[in-house]
């Protein structure tokens, strides 16, 4: 009898969770299956990923090559002219037609996006970075419902309002007046492919009541202290009452197809990060509230998060409908974030107020004066006076700073607010200026390289890889990228007349070497001036595809280039680096003679003669290499580990001699 008992009180506990179970699956049922696309005007409808973008789903189904190999970024601007067609069914049960509310939700709409459900219009979005909400109880039905979205082309959409507005010009670009990644139009990084599709989860909510908003409390005292000083005006981290140096880099968009960002791909990046020793991350302006999952691995790893609002490079619309736009973008997105310990800023934009004020916007874009005082103040009423009172609304206790740098003219910013430092690289100034111009907290600057050259064989044929040809150009964005390299490497490692001779694996190690020498050596000046200097932060952690850039990681397997071990060991806790003010091309390297051996997971290097930037290579391997560029000493043995197991590796090891030996 009292085993019946027992028998009967499980079987009621299975039920009531069983039937606990049903309701939280009634209760939000999330729109990932089913989903198909076309583009508009055409038959054939093809399967599609949600969360996702048109180009990954066009890849998917093999309508597109790759869109990073060798010239093919071009043959793919056809895609964002066009509008594209998303639809999918899902089953309702009639308990679910019965709560009180019942709403259509979507975290991420790109961009310009008209949804229908059963054939009605139920919302038109028109701004990537809200979540959207609406409430279809009287459009549900029991049983199957069709979903419809409708994207349209945001280039043709900004082509079409710039135009409207002519004479008046906002500058540098029309893409100003879309509330989506402005990195999705090309930057001196990244490729032009402006997407379009459901790129965040999508959902059906289902609720008698609206459950109550979590209270919030920040814990985790944050203090940006400005003070005026006898060299000008502080700029520094206070946490918990403890001034921080802050030793980072600036981090964009992972891919520049998004819904390829998994958590695993966070991981590495985020990682790769707190393994240089960072302690900071700036999210610039040109990409993306990044996922949550990015935010909790930086709270996890004690990463300080810049969170730069949305906008990049450039002016503003002034009317009413952009700023209410805004509005709601920026308290949502204050609201989902700002629980998060990491974020220690929230800064209104990149580079827009300096480019007004010093890029020559106003002579190039032939702007009259009214219509340039229109501009600013705009400019001011969003930044300055609206963002932070809608920030102020929603997180009273965090600092925010209008833009980034926070004043123009190249003086002040080194003696007050942050400072974008370029006078090494687009000014072609030797990296030993720094000595004289070293801000007060330095949010940019840095060193282009080549990615790695496994990455260089992976997007090009053998008939690309020569200096500079078209294919390589196409991955160099940076204007008169493979110039400014060339006078650097002239400078510090080898006559460019003897560039043009290189084989590009050679060029790709001497343009590394150049890259780890250069931030080696500033932020050894920067954290030598501390504490006049109290943030060094370098462009950039990371790459949204293949490309010559300043990042210090490889796009393919985030593996790193020489720089980040150079950042690695800048960025020791436990001392200042050493700065180097002796040349590379001018030290008299000898033959090291370097032989190595491996046993297990670890490979011993020893050398005869002194060796500079042994650079050690595993043939297919995609993981890191615990130390990499090292300084070999005479007859000291160097252990070098790798990760996994791998049978047979073949290793190739380079030396600075080896490589200019090469072009004597």
């Amino acid at each position: 009898m009292k085993h019946k008992k027992y028998f009967y009180w499980f079987i009621i506990v299975c039920l009531t969770n069983w039937s606990l179970t049903l309701n939280a699956q009634e209760r939000i049922i999330v729109l990932k299956d089913n989903w198909q696309f076309r583009q508009q005007g055409t038959a054939k409808w093809n399967n599609a990923t949600v969360p996702g973008e048109v180009h990954t789903d066009l890849l998917n189904n093999k309508l597109i090559p790759d869109p990073f190999y060798r010239d093919n970024e071009k043959k793919m601007q056809w895609i964002e002219k066009k509008n594209w067609e998303y639809k999918t069914s899902f089953s309702v049960m009639p308990a679910t037609l019965k709560r009180v509310h019942n709403e259509l939700v979507f975290d991420g709409l790109d961009t310009y996006a008209t949804v229908y459900l059963n054939n009605q219009l139920v919302l038109k979005a028109d701004n990537m970075f809200r979540q959207w909400k609406v409430d279809v109880k009287k459009i549900l039905k029991p049983g199957n419902n069709n979903l419809v979205i409708v994207f349209q082309s945001a280039q043709n959409v900004v082509d079409s309002l710039a135009k409207k507005d002519l004479p008046f010009v906002i500058p540098d670009n029309p893409r100003a007046y879309v509330r989506k990644a402005q990195y999705h139009f090309g930057w001196d990084w990244g490729p032009k492919f402006t997407t379009c599709g459901v790129w965040k989860a999508a959902r059906l909510e289902s609720y008698d009541e609206k459950p109550a908003e979590k209270p919030y409390v920040l814990n985790r005292k944050i203090e940006l202290v400005q003070q005026p000083d006898s060299l000008g005006k502080s700029f520094y981290f206070k946490l918990d009452g403890k001034p921080v140096y802050m030793k980072g880099a600036n981090y964009i968009p992972s891919d520049a197809f998004l819904s390829r960002v998994t958590k695993k791909e966070y991981e590495k990046v985020i990682k790769m990060a707190k393994d240089a020793n960072m302690n900071m991350l700036r999210v610039w302006g040109g990409g993306i509230y990044e996922d949550d999952y990015f935010y909790d691995l930086c709270d996890k790893y004690g990463i300080n998060v810049w969170q730069d609002f949305m906008f990049a490079g450039t002016m503003i619309p002034g009317d009413k409908a952009f700023f209410d736009n805004v509005k709601e973008e920026v308290q949502y997105q204050v609201k989902r974030l700002r629980h998060h310990p990491s974020i220690v800023l929230w800064c209104g934009n990149n580079e827009s107020e300096v480019g007004f004020k010093e890029w020559g916007w106003i002579k190039s874009f032939k702007i009259s004066k009214q219509d340039s005082t229109r501009l600013w103040k705009d400019y001011v009423r969003l930044f300055q006076d609206s963002i932070p009172k809608w920030v102020k609304e929603v997180d009273p206790n965090r600092p925010y700073t209008s833009s980034s740098p926070l004043f123009g003219g190249k003086d002040l910013s080194l003696k007050q607010g942050d400072s974008h430092y370029w006078g090494t690289w687009w000014a072609l100034e030797d990296i030993e200026i720094i000595h004289k111009k070293t801000g007060r907290f330095v949010s940019e600057y840095g060193m282009q390289a080549m990615p790695n050259y496994a990455s260089v064989e992976k997007f090009t044929k053998p008939e690309d890889r020569f200096l500079f040809s078209d294919v390589l150009k196409v991955h160099q964005k940076a204007g008169k990228g493979f110039d400014k390299l060339n006078s650097y490497l002239h400078r510090y490692f080898i006559d460019s007349t003897k560039v043009k001779k290189m084989r590009v694996a050679d060029y790709t190690y001497l343009t590394q070497c150049l890259q780890y020498y250069s931030l080696k050596n500033i932020i050894g000046i920067h954290r030598s001036k501390a504490p006049y200097n109290m943030g060094t932060v370098v462009w950039q952690l990371n790459d949204c595809w293949p490309v010559a850039s300043w990042s210090v990681t490889d796009y393919y397997n985030r593996q790193p280039k020489a720089a980040w071990y150079a950042m690695r060991e800048a960025y020791r806790e436990d001392k200042v680096p050493a700065i180097d003010l002796t040349h590379p091309k001018d030290l008299s390297l000898e033959n090291p003679a370097i032989t190595w051996k491996i046993k297990g997971n670890e490979i011993s290097i020893t050398s005869k003669k002194f060796a500079k930037y042994v650079y050690v290579e595993i043939k297919g391997y995609k993981g890191k290499l615990s130390d990499n560029y090292i300084d070999l000493k005479a007859g000291e043995e160097t252990v070098i580990s790798f990760e996994g197991k791998i049978t047979r590796p073949i290793v190739t090891v380079t030396s600075l001699y080896d490589v200019l030996q090469r072009y004597k």
